[in-house]
């Protein structure tokens, strides 16, 4: 069987040491900001862009450029992780699908959530978690681990600005 994969952007937006998750309707669990990336379109814009159709925050990554470059080459911004995800697992242990995840951290200057994307959720779905609260929760493993790690990320990087 063939696995069907695309590429996807996360993003773990933060701020004032805490990160935004929503509860996923259809997944059943609390998730940052993400989605596809279109066609044409790079990952680091897709990343930007769901937290803009997602929140209505405008972020700023928090991410290095390669500073290899050339006449035709130049970095983009890379991400905070490259995750693969199984979004299809049939009963034999086959995957049919899965999502290449370019997974960001950035960061936002307002806590005020108003999604602008269609079908989207809605603002109190939302919720801001601190480094302590996640540790504390029942979320899942990698959520716990990935929205700590970001919490401490664009905070050390907002120190050295």
């Amino acid at each position: 069987m063939e696995t069907t994969r695309h590429f996807t952007a996360t993003t773990y937006v933060v701020n004032a040491g805490a990160t935004a998750l929503h509860e996923h309707e259809r997944l059943g669990v609390r998730l940052p900001p993400g989605g596809h990336v279109d066609r044409d379109e790079l990952p680091h814009e897709a990343a930007l862009r769901e937290v803009r159709e997602e929140t209505g925050l405008a972020a700023e990554l928090v991410a290095s450029e390669s500073a290899v470059s050339g006449p035709n080459t130049r970095g983009i911004p890379e991400p905070a992780h490259l995750l693969l995800h199984d979004i299809n697992v049939h009963e034999d242990g086959s995957v049919g699908h899965q999502h290449v995840d370019h997974l960001y951290f950035a960061r936002v200057d307002s806590r005020e959530i108003a999604p602008r994307g269609d079908n989207e959720a809605d603002a109190a779905d939302w919720r801001w978690f601190t480094a302590e609260e996640l540790a504390a929760s029942d979320l899942q493993p990698d959520v716990i681990d990935l929205g700590r790690e970001a919490i401490a990320t664009v905070g050390d990087a907002s120190r050295s600005r």
